[in-house]
């Protein structure tokens, strides 16, 4: 196959997927979920908040916020898993679908002979539980959750991971974003990155990435075979 052929001669050794608002429309349903765990716990919270935390893990927000409210009789770890559990029983209710095509461009980018890996400051087993529901978890070489590292985006660690384990140098990784803590991960690892204008992620500064689009279907994999990554991209 001809692109096949160009993907030996061209310098795009790995896509990076986000999953939260690139390939789930979750951050409605995290923020819905995440605003009924304040209430559980007796939270006053002011939602506009919520999109200043979008892209890091939902641990970083209830650290902050326990420590905001100065009580003792709850921790940001009661939170959390109070948050995991509800969200898991909201996606396995069904309903959900994948953000419109994300499907198609990720298989297009297996077709290709692109290593695939999924990055995400979701719990595993709302990862795992997504990977399954819309049958996409064969086209990833590597998956990893933000929730198995010490930080989460904007730290790089997570893409610079997801670099080494599938075989890539940073500067040869495009990422695909949706949030300025996203971006900020995959700018500090030298990736390219492209982000995904989604009206439900809130007010993101969307700025430092090299290219945004408002459709999945503006990303053709013959134009992302040609970017000359590697070199100051």
């Amino acid at each position: 196959m001809t692109v096949v052929k160009k993907l030996s001669e061209k310098k795009l050794q790995a896509f990076i997927f986000d999953m939260d608002g690139v390939i789930i429309d979750s951050e409605p349903i995290h923020s819905r979920v995440k605003m009924e765990t304040f209430r559980h716990f007796g939270i006053d919270f002011d939602e506009s908040r919520l999109s200043s935390y979008m892209g890091g893990t939902s641990g970083l927000i209830f650290k902050d916020v326990v420590a905001e409210s100065g009580r003792t009789d709850i921790t940001p770890e009661m939170l959390t898993a109070y948050k995991h559990k509800h969200y898991l029983e909201v996606l396995q209710s069904g309903g959900i679908d994948p953000v419109e095509g994300t499907r198609e461009l990720i298989r297009a980018l297996h077709e290709a002979g692109v290593p695939l890996g999924l990055a995400t400051s979701s719990h595993p087993p709302v990862m795992n539980a997504i990977l399954d529901n819309f049958e996409i978890r064969k086209y990833f070489t590597f998956v990893i959750s933000g929730g198995e590292l010490p930080e989460s985006k904007p730290n790089p660690a997570i893409y610079l991971i997801s670099a080494e384990r599938l075989g890539a140098k940073p500067e040869n990784c495009c990422v695909l974003e949706d949030t300025t803590n996203g971006i900020l991960a995959a700018k500090r690892a030298g990736m390219y990155c492209i982000a995904f204008h989604n009206p439900h992620s809130g007010e993101q500064d969307l700025s430092l990435a090299d290219r945004v689009v408002e459709k999945m279907a503006e990303i053709e994999v013959e134009e992302l075979l040609s970017l000359p990554l590697g070199e100051g991209c």
